[in-house]
């Protein structure tokens, strides 16, 4: 098996990058990740609640979206109380002219949200008790 696609393995390289620079980058998709996009009455409190846990543990918080409004998108965020740091743009110390912004982690329900969520959120718990 290929070394990342064990889940522990992608796991302790997220410690060890929150370890090494006291942050990561996270990078989490609008549309049925955070927002009811198809408005079928799903909620996403588990993710934005490790999203504030997450934010407290300063880490840099990227809305990567597809939504064309992003004055809906940064209005939805802040009225919801969903914390994030930029939208669809990388982080300042990260510059670059490729289209895909940098992060460490992806949270998006069409690319392994479950995974990742979990990883995240050892991550956060492991950080806490330290």
């Amino acid at each position: 098996m290929d070394f990342y696609l064990n889940p522990e393995n992608s796991q302790h390289r997220l410690i060890d990058e929150y370890k090494n620079y006291g942050s990561i980058v996270v990078a989490f998709d609008f549309d049925d990740t955070v927002y009811d996009y198809h408005k079928k009455g799903r909620i996403y409190n588990q993710v934005i609640d490790l999203l504030r846990k997450l934010k407290s543990l300063n880490c840099y918080l990227i809305c990567w979206t597809g939504q064309e409004d992003v004055q809906f998108v940064s209005k939805y965020l802040t009225v919801n109380d969903i914390p994030f740091d930029s939208i669809n743009e990388n982080p300042p110390f990260h510059t670059s002219i490729s289209r895909k912004v940098y992060s460490n982690a992806y949270l998006d329900d069409r690319a392994g949200l479950h995974q990742v969520y979990n990883e995240l959120n050892y991550l956060t718990e492991k950080i806490k008790v330290k």
